[in-house]
């Protein structure tokens, strides 16, 4: 039986394992949203530089699900960028956050590379570079 898709299918950022690339930024977007928001709402004056890199990481989780799921150049410019600046945004944090204590006193969705959340806020923008590396086009 002959494979039926094109190659626009095959590259395409929101298929497969993309899928799931995606869900997991969703539930990031939800978890961080969550977070932020609350924190920002109660104790905003306890640790402010804390609960804004929450929100920011949150943002960032919602525009990366987005240009994933939209799958076009456009899309995937924009989750380029988005993965590029959260895995960033990780590691500095997390080596801010472990170097000076004082400087979070409470902690983000990156602090400790996301040791919070199981380092996944850590795997997941190498995964989502690697994810559009992988279905990149030909550079034929």
């Amino acid at each position: 039986m002959a494979d039926t898709t094109t190659a626009h299918e095959h590259r395409a950022t929101n298929r497969g394992p993309g899928r799931l690339l995606i869900a997991v930024y969703i539930v990031f977007a939800i978890a961080a949203t969550s977070r932020a928001g609350l924190q920002i709402a109660t104790k905003f004056d306890e640790a402010p530089v804390a609960y804004l890199l929450s929100a920011v990481a949150a943002l960032i989780y919602i525009v990366a699900a987005v240009g994933l799921a939209r799958a076009g150049h456009a899309g995937r410019r924009v989750a380029l960028a988005c993965c590029a600046v959260e895995l960033v945004g990780v590691l500095g944090v997390g080596v801010l956050s472990i170097a000076d204590k004082e400087l979070f006193p409470d902690e983000t969705v990156w602090s400790g590379f996301g040791s919070g959340y199981g380092y996944v806020p850590l795997v997941l923008p190498a995964l989502g570079l690697f994810w559009l590396w992988r279905t990149r086009r030909d550079p034929a």
